[in-house]
């Protein structure tokens, strides 16, 4: 990057947060903090009014705006594609802020690149298996985000599929994770007095109210995401498949805790993390035939006994 379109990076950078430390632009450019003194005075040399000094931050005088940022065809695209996963897994407040987001960047594009990000519309879809619409009711989506960065308590009427009860609870909520094909918040349960995980398909109601909570208490949700995954209930599990089943695995693989494979001639030694032997287990029966446990013994037994209640079911067929 030359020197031009850096000091431009770093204004826009300088923008999109309150307070930016020397150290911060340092690593994001890789450059030297010697460097990061000399572009910081060569913008402010410029007329861009800078405000802070080495060793504090910087930011930039409020109502102070950098004119109307060019984006390149391939950030555009980008961004565009960003907009159709929203519309899949965003409730419908994000998508209309991501539709107007990206009509504004169109605006600010180049004519070719215009019809390009235009074309390029018609020739990207996201498809998603087909739920009935309460499993996949991000409808809450905004409020609680809103709700998490202004650390504001929650009433939650959430039903408990498990249980099948419906509950009414206040939740500190901390923030939202995606995975296993939904949207689940993390908070601080007044009721259970412990942290829970809440998926937002199950919440039939959530009001957010004025009351403030002491975030400094609670874990950040990357910190929660740590403690879960080096929690001591994980534990691995070492399987031998068949070489020609493994292309069928694919992204189950991952949703089952895939750690490293390691290609043995005719068969691939796959390793996981697991928080639940069981439920691991009645996915591997799926390829029983062409998979060897190795470990833990636990498994085997497991698999020793579906297969024998299997027999016992089926054996007189």
């Amino acid at each position: 990057m030359n020197r031009i379109d850096r000091l431009h990076a770093i204004l826009t950078h300088l923008q999109s947060k309150r307070l930016v430390t020397a150290q911060e632009m340092a690593d994001r450019f890789n450059i030297s903090l010697r460097t990061v003194y000399r572009d910081v005075k060569a913008l402010d040399e410029s007329g861009v009014p800078v405000i802070g000094e080495a060793g504090t931050g910087y930011t930039i005088m409020e109502g102070y705006r950098l004119p109307p940022v060019m984006f390149s065809r391939e950030e555009a695209s980008a961004l565009l594609l960003g907009s159709k996963l929203a519309e899949r897994f965003a409730d419908e407040a994000a998508q209309k802020h991501f539709s107007a987001a990206l009509y504004k960047i169109k605006a600010v594009l180049r004519g070719t690149d215009k019809d390009y990000v235009e074309d390029l519309t018609d020739h990207i879809a996201v498809v998603t298996r087909s739920t009935p619409v309460s499993e996949t009711s991000h409808q809450y989506l905004s409020v609680l985000q809103q709700a998490a960065v202004q650390k504001r308590v929650i009433d939650l009427q959430y039903h408990s599929s498990a249980k099948e009860e419906t509950t009414l609870r206040q939740v500190e909520p901390i923030g939202l994770l995606y995975y296993s094909a939904a949207w689940h918040l993390i908070g601080w349960c007044r009721l259970r007095k412990g942290l829970r995980d809440f998926r937002l398909s199950r919440m039939l109601k959530v009001v957010a109210l004025d009351e403030i909570f002491d975030a400094s208490s609670h874990p950040s949700v990357h910190e929660y995401m740590r403690e879960l995954t080096s929690d001591h209930s994980v534990e691995e599990v070492v399987i031998q498949f068949d070489k020609h089943v493994v292309k069928y695995l694919r992204e189950q693989k991952y949703l089952n805790g895939f750690v490293s494979e390691e290609d043995l001639g005719e068969t691939v030694r796959m390793k996981f993390m697991t928080s639940s032997v069981h439920y691991f287990g009645h996915w591997l029966l799926t390829y029983a035939g062409c998979a060897t446990v190795e470990s833990p013994s636990s498994l085997k037994n497991l698999m020793k006994e579906l297969a024998e209640r299997l027999i016992a079911r089926y054996g007189n067929y």
